[in-house]
């Protein structure tokens, strides 16, 4: 039996939510949880491991390189096959280059196609790396595996329009055992126990929900069966609360605090408001950043105004003909708050005419 791990886009350097209170930390967490595979590793080895692409954010500086070089040294039982991708790729001066990796390293430094056999084992590994940011043109479409009885894994970074296109009915059809792919940060499967993306180990923002982690699997008898492995330290989750008319900014905020300790208080959250609110109730959405890791407040909730009842009211006047526009359509979220926007403007001016009118 052949173990081993699949993983990509770890992006070491980069600052998740790039200004938000907690941003530093997620920059070091994304380290310390590369750091924490590695060790997993090195505890209870495997045969391979494979990173398809954007192991780092950018360009790698060369002390980064001799750090993670120096946690692939210390598990020299486990053949590490490496790849750059679209973020990390090889440029004419990158320390990819010119750097010297530990014996148990194999880094497809060129943008041709490779492949690398042990022969002891009867594993065979194909790749090749972007020496371009933007590659456009499908680059793996017309590989095959050797005619040879083994193991063959094909390491492959990209998958969409943007970014290296692919043929996934081809691939599957193409003889690989198995297809580990980087790029998209969402792991999925595209076919079962063949082809995968890992995804990233870290969620990287806040569209990046849902567990984060690697790939690990096993071969035996031609067969390969592979599960997700959480490990991420923290996700990203969309929180809704639903608001009434009897929702003050207290209750607010305590539903508020409530739902992130329930939840957890390290993770972070898209918060989302729902419901009717009293027109006279004015909430302040923005004193909620305070109160947990919110990177982003979607207010869609609404004055609970009776529409049909005020045309009926003010039909023919200004407020009247403001209604009229958004009657019988279906709209938008955006739309929708145009109208109650303008509706609670309009009202309120109507209010103060109607004030003067009794002095």
């Amino acid at each position: 039996m052949i173990r081993f791990i699949h993983l990509s886009d770890v992006h070491l350097g980069a600052v998740p939510d790039r200004g938000c209170p907690w941003s530093h930390e997620r920059e070091e967490e994304i380290w310390e949880t590369f750091r924490r595979v590695i060790a997993g590793i090195r505890k209870n080895p495997v045969d391979l491991l494979f990173i398809a692409g954007d192991l780092f954010h950018r360009q790698p500086l060369l002390g980064q390189l001799r750090q993670v070089n120096e946690w692939f040294a210390a598990i020299p039982e486990t053949r590490i096959f490496l790849m750059a991708g679209d973020h990390d790729y090889i440029k004419e001066d990158s320390f990819y280059r010119t750097f010297r990796w530990a014996p148990n390293v194999t880094f497809f430094d060129t943008e041709e196609q490779r492949c690398v056999e042990i022969p002891e084992k009867n594993i065979f590994v194909y790749g090749l790396s972007f020496e371009h940011k933007e590659v456009r043109t499908p680059l793996y479409d017309e590989w095959k595996p050797v005619n040879k009885p083994g193991f063959h894994v094909l390491l492959a970074h990209g998958g969409d329009l943007s970014c290296c296109p692919m043929d996934f009915t081809g691939l599957a059809a193409a003889g690989f055992d198995y297809v580990a792919l980087g790029h998209s940060h969402k792991p999925h499967t595209v076919c079962r126990d063949k082809i995968a993306y890992s995804g990233s180990l870290e969620p990287l923002d806040r569209n990046d929900l849902g567990k984060h982690g690697y790939i690990q699997g096993e071969y035996e008898d031609g067969n390969v069966k592979v599960r997700l492995v959480p490990c991420a330290n923290r996700s990203y989750q969309n929180l809704v609360l639903n608001v009434d008319r009897d929702t003050t900014q207290y209750k607010l905020e305590e539903m508020l605090r409530s739902e992130v300790m329930r939840r957890g208080g390290r993770n972070i959250y898209r918060l989302i408001l729902k419901g009717r609110v009293s027109p006279d109730n004015v909430l302040l959405t923005e004193r909620l950043h305070g109160l947990g890791n919110i990177v982003e407040i979607m207010d869609e909730s609404r004055p609970a105004y009776n529409i049909e009842e005020l045309y009926r009211q003010y039909r023919g006047t200004l407020i009247g003909d403001y209604i009229n526009k958004f009657l019988n359509k279906d709209l938008t979220v955006v739309e929708k708050k145009a109208l109650y926007y303008g509706l609670q403007a309009l009202l309120s001016t109507q209010v103060l005419a109607d004030d003067r009118k009794r002095l």
